[in-house]
């Protein structure tokens, strides 16, 4: 199932001392459901687990700004991030980190999600890429795998919460962006 979106999953360009990679979730919960939690730049704290609160600055638009306070036990107490992409026809949220108390430097981001079929039922293809640079003192293996934590404990959150709320019958929250 992911080849077919592969070819067409923005990807981020690696550029000198960096690491990349792509990771891929299936979410036994409809496509509209998920993307009403991925694209909510404002509320990332609805399904990452590591972040306690979030601060917007100024209106929800391309070139917004939020504030991300990160739960002890990570090596960061706050990030700050922007929106760089939101595309809500072909389902594609990107970021970028800008600033924070943490080593994840020229950090880029891209999520795309995708309907597809799981047990016959409405699910979810989620795909993350990542773009940062190898810090001093890291190699690309360890940088690559510290992120790819991160993210996979993101995107199984996000299958968690996704399929609670459609087991509920929730559809996802009205505010957006």
């Amino acid at each position: 199932m992911e080849g077919q979106y592969i070819w067409r999953h923005p990807t981020c360009e690696l550029q000198g001392n960096q690491c990349t990679s792509t990771l891929v979730k299936h979410i036994k919960a409809p496509v509209d459901l998920v993307w009403s939690l991925v694209r909510s730049f404002d509320q990332p704290q609805r399904y990452k687990p590591f972040v306690s609160r979030c601060i917007v600055q100024g209106d929800l638009k391309i070139g917004s700004l939020r504030e991300v306070n990160v739960k002890s036990g990570l090596p960061a107490t706050m990030s700050t991030e922007r929106l760089e992409l939101l595309d809500d026809e072909k389902h594609i949220l990107g970021i970028k980190i800008i600033g924070g108390d943490h080593r994840l430097k020229n950090y880029s981001s891209i999520i795309m999600v995708h309907p597809q079929l799981i047990d016959g039922r409405p699910g979810t293809l989620v795909m993350e890429s990542f773009v940062v640079d190898v810090p001093d003192g890291n190699t690309k293996d360890d940088t690559c795998y510290f992120v790819k934590a991160l993210i996979n404990c993101n995107l199984k959150s996000l299958a968690e919460v996704s399929e609670r709320m459609a087991l509920q019958g929730r559809t996802g929250p009205t505010n957006r962006v």
